[in-house]
């Protein structure tokens, strides 16, 4: 394309900037640490929440299968990510895939959309942590002070001031270095991991096989409804998702989507990987596995324990255990989820302030943010600016209705890695991949068609928002980002430019 809306950015010019010494990353993760990252950010409220909910509202004792269509719409997605992290091994994931593809403009687009996906995702996250220490405090017989954001008087003072602090001592852990971060994150983990397969292990003694009868249950239509909370499908074309039966499948599908949010993370860790080319997809694929497998077996169980017309909503796993006369688990399942979100919070932050890095090396954002730390080699500009903006956001900000926006943004995200996946085949089929999204272009269009679908069950208020958001990042970059981009300034390498044999992906 000639407009230089679209003008693209070499993957070899990437590969360069990120060898320059004062924007470089220290490499330092492995497959392990991958995993790890990928692990602790997708397993967090989704399994300790949405499985009553969609259990009791959309599939019953099927909630297992959504899991697994869910899962299929990540492994898609999952793929066309890991090709591209282990080609193009630079921070940024999806906002750099796309400038090597697609061009200027819409890896701007991606860029601005993963920002707020990720810094709306790590409020939401503080803020259900808060809750859960809460909790947990409250068991043990201590509310905290009023003045200090407790829940009965955060409407007077109405800053959370857990979420805040939070917020921060994860933002100095990620300044201080990825190894510590990953070290962190494995203890984290680690603990996690243990509570998910006790709860599995122990709840499975107290299983009712009547509980599963229905396994599907028969389908109830919901009416269409004309109001911006329905799914923008029903005002589109009148059609209204059921509750239960095979639809009713689908429908908890594009729900518990939310529970595997966070495996493209990973990818935003590329640049900071050792061996990228080996460890990338291994941690992608392997984290999206486990975390399927692990949901799964609890929805089995869960929904065996209690019948799901009788599960909670807010507790399910916790109040299940109390319904069968085993209350001391409510406890420990609810010390696992503030664990487990600590690290979901930790990781998210982490992916944004990579793209930010990402983007401030390339000039669409001020290039005072892509300098990295003397000592430790990370983007602590970024990583404080941001870190301090989330603490806010997440102190003052119900964000309960905003969640939508992080699944609006990651699915998004996912239709453009596909398709970048596409056309960088056509575009640079040269480039050494070590590996190969299998089936190309069948398989990325699927991704794409599958991702659109569950895009159209979100809420029409959700699209609403989203195509707000857009609209301001559009007029930044016209503003600010179109001139003072490295491409623009003749800094980069433009399309066409002649490329050298050499170098990591041309082999």
């Amino acid at each position: 394309m000639t407009s230089p809306l679209f003008r693209t950015k070499q993957v070899e010019q990437s590969i360069r900037d990120t060898e320059e010494p004062e924007h470089a990353l220290r490499k330092s993760l492995s497959a392990l640490d991958l995993t790890v990252f990928g692990v602790g950010v997708i397993i967090g409220t989704g399994i300790f929440v949405l499985t009553g909910t969609v259990a009791k509202d959309n599939a019953g004792p099927a909630t297992a299968l959504a899991f697994v269509v869910a899962g299929v719409v990540c492994a898609l997605a999952a793929l066309c990510y890991a090709e591209f992290a282990s080609t193009v091994p630079v921070a940024g994931s999806a906002y750099t895939f796309s400038y090597a593809s697609l061009g200027e403009l819409p890896a701007w687009i991606i860029g601005w959309d993963l920002v707020l996906e990720f810094a709306l995702g790590t409020a939401v996250v503080a803020v259900g942590w808060s809750g859960y220490i809460q909790s947990l405090m409250d068991n043990a017989g201590w509310q905290m002070p009023a003045a200090l954001g407790s829940r009965e008087g955060s409407d007077v003072f109405g800053f959370d001031i857990l979420a805040a602090v939070l917020v921060l001592v994860l933002t100095g852990i990620l300044v201080l270095g990825m190894k510590l971060s990953a070290r962190v994150t494995s203890l984290v983990v680690a603990i996690k991991v243990t509570v998910v397969l006790v709860v599995i292990i122990a709840g499975a003694f107290f299983i009712t096989k009547d509980n599963y009868d229905p396994f599907i249950p028969d389908s109830k239509p919901v009416p269409a409804g004309e109001s911006l909370n329905s799914p923008l499908i029903q005002l589109m074309f009148g059609w209204a998702p059921s509750n239960f039966g095979v639809m009713g499948i689908f429908t908890a599908a594009s729900v518990v989507f939310f529970a595997f949010i966070g495996f493209d993370i990973v990818a935003t860790a590329a640049e900071e990987t050792k061996n990228p080319q080996r460890d990338m997809p291994r941690g992608i694929l392997g984290s999206l596995f486990i975390c399927t497998v692990l949901y799964v077996l609890v929805s089995l169980v869960v929904t065996g324990m209690q019948h799901y017309s009788e599960l909670s909503v807010d507790a399910p796993l916790a109040d299940a255990f109390k319904a069968t006369g085993h209350p001391w688990f409510a406890g420990f399942i609810s010390f696992g989820a503030a664990v487990g979100l600590t690290t979901v919070c930790m990781i998210l932050l982490l992916g944004q302030t990579r793209v930010f890095f990402a983007m401030s090396r390339d000039g669409l954002l001020p290039r005072f943010f892509s300098r990295v730390h003397p000592r430790f080699r990370t983007p602590h500009r970024p990583t404080i600016l941001l870190g301090v903006v989330i603490a806010i956001l997440a102190g003052f900000t119900p964000l309960n209705e905003l969640a939508a926006l992080v699944n609006i943004g990651t699915l998004f995200a996912f239709v453009i890695v596909a398709i970048s996946v596409v056309i960088l085949r056509r575009t640079r089929p040269d480039l050494h991949r070590a590996f190969r999204t299998p089936w190309v272009p069948v398989l990325p269009i699927v991704s794409v068609a599958a991702s659109l679908w569950l895009m159209l069950n979100l809420p029409a208020e959700t699209w609403v928002r989203f195509g707000i958001w857009m609209a301001i990042g559009i007029v930044v970059y016209f503003l600010y980002s179109r001139t003072h981009s490295r491409l623009a300034r003749g800094q980069g390498t433009e399309p066409g430019a002649p490329v050298g044999p050499s170098g990591p992906d041309t082999r």
